[in-house]
């Protein structure tokens, strides 16, 4: 008989409370009459794991590379479900009650993640450094970055098809596992649904795995990195932006504001934000290639319009333009100096013909080599 669900748990030393939770899974299929199988993902126990969850029926995946979506990614590819719920192993999650999960898996849903929020803590499950900081800001950036619907981005139960976990392609080992599942998923416009869950303290002695610090920062530097738009493109755009309108306001002459002069060092760094946002723009460009090619992000058609216009000949033109018109610019200012038989120099007449073609020049050779990784780049998508 075909199996329609994988009830999977990763486990890494979990004798305390591993039995438990398998017992409670195997009352769910019992009650249930669902068509079901226990998969662990064994990351290495030395406590006696495998044999506890041999003993109750359950099948040991054994998964030599270490982490938490290591041990998840081994076990799920080997499961036989048409669906899958992963969750802890440390008793925190309620294996009695799946009926939810299952219904929305039944309906078409992707995935179906479980939500703390909307259901209730016990007592002493959630530090209160996780509840009321690192969870809400973390699912917080994950609604901003990503436009993702989700309460609660790290909850440690959630279902999906087998299917979308394999269209999914998840990469990491560690804790960032539960983020890239949620992005991608979201990404990929997957159907996406909540139940509420219970949280119960964990029934282990020891301490948890989960390191709050450590791995809350893994989880925010695995969600930028997958937004080069917030990462890059935003910052960059702004700093462009602001550098432009400053240039244009005090390339004309010095100004005053509220009785403060601004001048050519102002001028400087005006120069300098137009340079760092078009390179923080080219990150974003990069990246959002290099992901595409190498699977990490999904086609992006808006990107696949903007190569039909923007390439390596139109690129090198621009930068060939811009170059020439630095130098163009520099030989003008020499030229002026040669002209006074090499005077001492007023700086600020002479830095506002030498700074707008230093700008050109610089911004120009970078046009240049910025065409040629991106198609370089391209190789490969082609």
């Amino acid at each position: 008989m075909s199996v329609e669900l994988s009830i999977v748990m990763p486990c890494l030393n979990e004798a305390e409370t591993l039995a438990n939770c398998i017992r409670k899974a195997r009352s769910y299929i019992e009650r249930s009459g669902v068509s079901a199988e226990i998969v662990i993902g064994d990351n290495g126990s030395t406590d006696g794991s495998q044999e506890i969850a041999s003993g109750l029926g359950a099948r040991v995946v054994p998964v030599p590379i270490h982490g938490y979506g290591a041990a998840l990614h081994g076990a799920i590819a080997a499961a036989h479900g048409r669906y899958c719920i992963v969750g802890d192993s440390d008793g925190s999650y309620d294996f009695e009650h799946l009926d939810n999960f299952v219904q929305k898996l039944r309906e078409g849903c992707d995935l179906v993640m479980g939500n703390r929020f909307k259901g209730r803590a016990e007592k002493g499950a959630m530090p209160w450094k996780n509840r009321y900081i690192g969870n809400p800001i973390l699912s917080a950036i994950g609604i901003i970055l990503f436009r993702a619907r989700i309460g609660d981005f790290h909850c440690g139960i959630r279902g999906f098809s087998k299917s979308a976990f394999q269209r999914m392609d998840l990469r990491t080992t560690g804790m960032e596992f539960a983020s890239e599942m949620v992005i991608k998923a979201t990404m990929m416009e997957m159907k996406i649904a909540e139940v509420a869950v219970t949280l119960a303290r964990d029934g282990r002695s020891r301490l948890p795995h989960l390191r709050p610090y450590r791995d809350g920062w893994r989880h925010l530097r695995f969600m930028l990195m997958y937004s080069p738009r917030w990462l890059f493109l935003y910052p960059g755009t702004v700093l462009i932006l602001l550098g432009m309108a400053v240039c244009a306001w005090l390339l004309p002459g010095p100004r005053v504001v509220h009785g403060i002069g601004l001048d050519v060092h102002t001028l400087l760094y005006a120069f300098v934000s137009v340079l760092l946002g078009f390179q923080l723009v080219a990150f974003a460009v990069f990246t959002k290639v290099f992901g595409i090619s190498e699977g990490l992000l999904p086609e992006d058609p808006r990107l696949n319009r903007f190569f039909r216009f923007i390439t390596l000949e139109t690129g090198l033109a621009a930068g060939g333009l811009l170059i020439a018109l630095g130098m163009g610019g520099s030989i003008f200012a020499v030229a002026g100096w040669a002209e006074a038989s090499f005077p001492a120099l007023d700086p600020v007449h002479m830095l506002r013909i030498v700074m707008p073609a230093v700008f050109s020049l610089t911004l120009g050779v970078q046009i240049v080599f910025s065409s040629f990784f991106l198609s370089i780049l391209g190789l490969r998508r082609n």
